[in-house]
């Protein structure tokens, strides 16, 4: 039965309305019109009456539902010159079909047969009188993403001389060989080391090569390999396991390294950058900082709320699969890291999520990208409409970030993922933070089943992106699942109905049980007994599959049977697939033999550690002298409609702000709610006025010049932000998320060093700001491999640190938003002005190179800080807003755009580094750190200096109720805009 369902004339599809105009805009292709038509595919399903399709697979009043009949033969549609069928391949997940067996089964109360069919397929009617069909095939192409998905292709004259789309498409996969293989490296020469790493997609180096085959020549090894019948090489499943928990991806080589670093005449020598810059800040701020509770060695980092509650937050990346397939990418990026959450200590609840989003310009012209690489536009959609799924499926709202555009992520997008909740203080009677798992307990794996899809997905993103990047590495989201899953564990943790948990995210079970086995003392792996989406798996693909939506628990027998009865009244699966030891090892059987044997302490201590080399020289850079004529309003207008200034709005609309009801500050502001707001407040406890702050430092271009001070703007952009949200200063806690292009030295990374120099500084610069502002780190992660090579070209990254701050607000009630609210209130900049113009969005816009980049003076900062926090907290503010990129002017005008309000701008006495000299586009556009507009009302104005009077500061202005900014210095008038045409500006559409 092949059922097509789509909208009726006058109702319309969104979906086709936002594609044809993406069509006509990005392409210029003479498509006139597009309608989607949603394919459901079924085979071998008793009870499925036409009433009963119907009544599942479509809505009586909007759509139109066809039973074995093509949409395209019917009037109700228009006319079509092209068509095109889309679905996904055989072993890629399909979450749509998911539901609609659920679907099925719930409302016909029959579970399918083993040989049912339910598949999906998405077709497109295009109608064209001028599109050829060669540039019909090129906009198809654009419309899928051949690794995972096939599409057919028929022409109008093609359907009518009987071509036809197949009834249904095979649904089967090449099952893989299920003999386990023998690799006896041993004697193997450091060149075939090298080659069986490189074959099998290990992204194991020689050194570690060999210090594999050292454990294997381990006397004591042998003899227990023999004794339970394994060989003396060794097998692929325990070469595979290896290679997953020895990853950069898992293991940070890069970030545990010894580095020699080389500065001019200076040498020194650094252990481990964690160690030394990371994990050293929040050991020296832990005495002071009493809100820590758990920080570096769990899914995510965790500091007390209250008494009662705890809160949780995690950044991920997931660059790597993005670039290969946008969509798939970023929905697995978003639910991973919503299963760090739910695996932090005993299991926490996700309340909200963040993500900052990173691509090439989207008027990057097609013949500008390398063969290979996907338009910024395709890769910026994929990952949006990605994020969207994945976060409002899930019923998680998304509550702060951004998108970055640079041409250094054409080759790779950066796509940092992150979410945050909130944890019980003690469950039970016991420390809801603290894992503990027991010999006996059993290893339980819930959700999802295990497929191909995310096989070598930690090694892969281990390496850089090239021609031979593994297909397999992608996986696709369903989030649906993923929300069934979670509050199923919520009930069962509540219950203490199990013991530990974690997430199966890198590496899969090899991973999860590998790191839970720590615990007890070692596991045993049963792998007969995991759930499969289908047959034909090796052993070895079994255990590092990264299929999506699956947990890791401990459960104690005595429990076993009441945990599994209510996975069933749920509906998620759930498996014992093993048995946690005391046995000092990871055994891992298959059809009841032993096909691997690792010794833990090998397994998690046994890496080799890595030696870098790195050496900084100063980037010398011309400071370009700005026209004395050069018209400022002009540049006003192109900053605000430069990408990474312009409102997203249209993109961020698309996201659930509310779901949850926890949100008090949200992405827009004001009184048209179109205003750009600085960052979240959201209240975690509906019984508490005590609400946190969620924002974001970035600032990559900054480390054109140096990564240092790039670092510490990084960390005050995001403090700075939730200070002018109404954040405490003293109640902080930040996660540094570090995406770098390669700094390890090779014949084909003559850079290298200098990458790696650039890595060390920015360390320094984190931990050195942080300590300034006593703010604990408290999570990260590193990604280390963003370079491309496609095409015959190599495109890096530039160095990229996000820094992501959560703080607490101590009353929601004086949460500030950046929207100027009363004619009349004055308008005063706090802060310090030095005029750079280096690395800033003005910079790009006037083109050339103007100096230095902004530099971070924390002391003085951090006085300004506590000052501006006593005034909101005794009521002196009306509006804050942190000045950032495009500097003065443009916070100004976001702040006017999002009152709907005017302003009466005087640059004179503005405090700062000979102010009264510089050129008036340095005191509009510089990006100088630590500054603020924030308006005072007429009758607050005297208490507000009293406060702040010992701090930079000065009046500059007014709020007023005409629809215009003007400008002024020195008596004379520099520029007067309508409001009217900079919010045309601001939101003229980045694509």
């Amino acid at each position: 039965m092949r059922v097509e369902v789509y909208y009726r004339k006058k109702y319309g599809d969104g979906r086709a309305d936002r594609l044809l105009a993406s069509i006509k805009s990005n392409g210029c292709l003479p498509v006139h019109s597009l309608r989607f038509v949603d394919v459901f595919i079924i085979d071998a399903v008793p009870g499925m009456t036409d009433d009963v399709v119907h009544e599942i697979f479509s809505d009586p009043v909007a759509q139109a539902a066809l039973i074995d009949t093509c949409a395209g033969t019917t009037d109700l549609l228009p006319e079509w010159t092209y068509m095109t069928e889309i679905t996904f391949k055989a072993g890629v997940t399909d979450p749509v079909a998911i539901t609609a067996r659920e679907a099925i089964r719930n409302f016909t109360g029959r579970s399918l047969p083993e040989k049912a069919v339910v598949q999906t397929a998405q077709k497109y009617l295009f109608q064209s009188e001028k599109l050829s069909k060669g540039e019909a095939e090129k906009l198809i192409l654009s419309l899928h993403n051949p690794l995972i998905q096939s599409s057919s292709f028929l022409s109008r004259e093609e359907w009518e001389a009987g071509k036809r789309f197949p009834a249904h498409y095979p649904h089967t996969i090449q099952p893989s060989p299920v003999n386990v293989e023998n690799f006896d490296i041993r004697e193997m020469s450091p060149d075939r080391l090298l080659d069986l790493s490189r074959q099998r997609l290990l992204a194991l180096s020689l050194s570690e090569m060999d210090a594999i085959r050292t454990y294997l020549l381990d006397e004591k090894v042998q003899g227990i390999r023999k004794e339970k019948g394994l060989p003396e090489g060794i097998t692929d499943v325990e070469l595979e396991m290896i290679a997953q928990t020895w990853s950069e991806h898992c293991k940070h080589k890069i970030f545990n390294a010894t580095i020699y670093y080389r500065e001019g005449e200076k040498r020194e020598k650094i252990d481990s950058l964690f160690k030394t810059y990371i994990k050293k800040t929040t050991d020296l701020l832990s005495k002071k900082k009493k809100y820590l509770v758990s920080v570096f060695h769990d899914n995510s980092g965790v500091i007390r709320f209250d008494n009662k509650t705890l809160l949780c937050f995690k950044v991920e990346t997931h660059n790597s699969p993005s670039a290969l397939d946008p969509y798939g990418g970023a929905i697995t990026g978003i639910v991973g890291v919503n299963r760090d959450i739910i695996g932090t200590g005993i299991g926490a609840k996700p309340i909200w999520n963040t993500n900052v989003l990173c691509f090439g310009y989207p008027q990057t012209p097609q013949e500008q990208l390398p063969p290979g690489i996907l338009h910024p536009l395709q890769i910026m959609s994929g990952v949006h409409k990605g994020i969207i799924d994945g976060g409002n499926q899930s019923g998680i709202p998304v509550v702060a970030g951004g998108f970055l555009f640079d041409e250094s992520y054409l080759g790779k997008p950066l796509v940092y993922c992150g979410t945050g909740g909130v944890l019980p203080a003690s469950i039970g009677g016991r420390r809801s933070w603290e894992k503990k798992i027991l010999p006996g307990d059993l290893a339980v794996m819930t959700g999802g089943r295990i497929g191909k899809d995310g096989i070598h997905g930690a090694t892969f993103s281990s390496r850089a992106l090239d021609d031979a990047s593994p297909t397999s590495a992608v996986q696709i989201g369903d989030p649906i699942t993923q929300k069934k899953m979670l509050d199923f564990l919520l009930e069962a943790r509540d219950m203490g109905l199990y013991r530990a948990i974690t997430d199966n995210g890198a590496g899969g079970l090899s991973s999860s049980l590998g790191e839970m086995a720590e615990l007890s003392g070692g596991v045993k792996i049963n792998l007969d007994d995991c759930p499969l989406k289908y047959q034909g798996l090796a052993p070895w693909e079994i255990l590092v599959s990264e299929s999506q939506e699956r947990m890791s628990l401990a459960v104690p027998p005595e429990n076993i049977r009441e945990f599994l009865s209510l996975s069933e009244a749920r509906d998620v699966e759930a498996t014992v697939v093993g048995e946690f030891t005391d046995s000092g090892y990871v055994e891992v059987l298959f059809n009841k033999e032993y096909v691997g044997l690792l010794d833990l302490d090998f397994l998690h201590d046994g890496l080799p550690p890595m030696s870098l080399n790195a050496e900084w020289t100063e980037n010398g850079r011309p400071d370009r002298q700005i026209e004395a004529d050069r018209d400022v309003s002009a540049d006003l207008y192109s900053l605000l409609s430069e990408p990474n200034i312009a409102s997203k709005e249209r993109l961020v609309r698309q996201y659930d702000h509310e779901v949850q009801a926890h949100s008090v500050v949200k992405p827009f502001t004001g009184n048209t709610s179109s205003g750009h707001s600085d960052g979240a407040v959201l209240k975690p406890r509906y019984d508490s006025r005590r609400g946190i702050t969620v924002t974001h430092g970035i600032c990559p271009r900054y480390g054109d010049i140096d990564t240092y001070h790039m670092a510490m703007c990084a960390v005050d952009e995001a403090f700075r932000a939730h200070i002018a949200l109404g954040g405490s200063p003293e109640t902080a806690a930040a996660l540094d998320n570090f995406c770098w292009p390669d700094p390890v030295e090779s014949g084909t990374n003559p850079d290298a060093l200098y990458k790696c120099a650039q890595l060390l500084r920015s360390c320094r610069g984190l931990h050195e700001a942080c300590m300034a502002y006593a703010i604990p780190l408290i999570s990260g992660k590193d990604s280390m491999k963003n370079d491309a090579r496609l095409g015959g070209k190599k495109i890096s990254v530039r160095p990229t640190l996000l820094i992501s701050l959560v703080g607490i607000i101590e009353d929601i009630r004086h949460a500030q938003t950046t929207d100027f609210k009363h004619p009349g209130d004055a308008i005063f900049i706090l802060g310090t002005t030095n005029g750079e113009l280096g690395g800033t969005r003005y910079e790009r816009v006037a083109g050339g190179q103007f100096g230095q980049c902004p530099r971070v003076e924390p002391e003085g900062a951090m006085k300004l800080y506590r000052s501006l926090y006593r005034a909101n907290s005794k009521g002196c503010i009306a509006s804050c807003h942190d000045i950032s990129d495009g500097g003065l002017a443009v916070a100004v005008c976001e702040s006017s755009i999002g009152g709907g309000l005017g302003a009466d701008i005087c640059l004179d006495g503005i405090p700062g580094n000979d102010t009264a000299s510089m050129e008036d586009a340095r005191l509009l556009f510089c990006e100088s750190p630590s500054r603020f507009i924030v308006t005072v009302p007429k009758e607050k104005v005297k208490a507000f200096r009293s406060i702040m009077k010992k701090c930079p500061y000065a009046l500059i202005g007014k709020v007023t109720g005409e629809q215009s900014v003007a400008i002024g210095r020195k008596g004379t008038t520099i520029a007067s805009l309508p409001l009217e045409k900079l919010e045309a500006a601001w939101k003229k559409p980045i694509a």
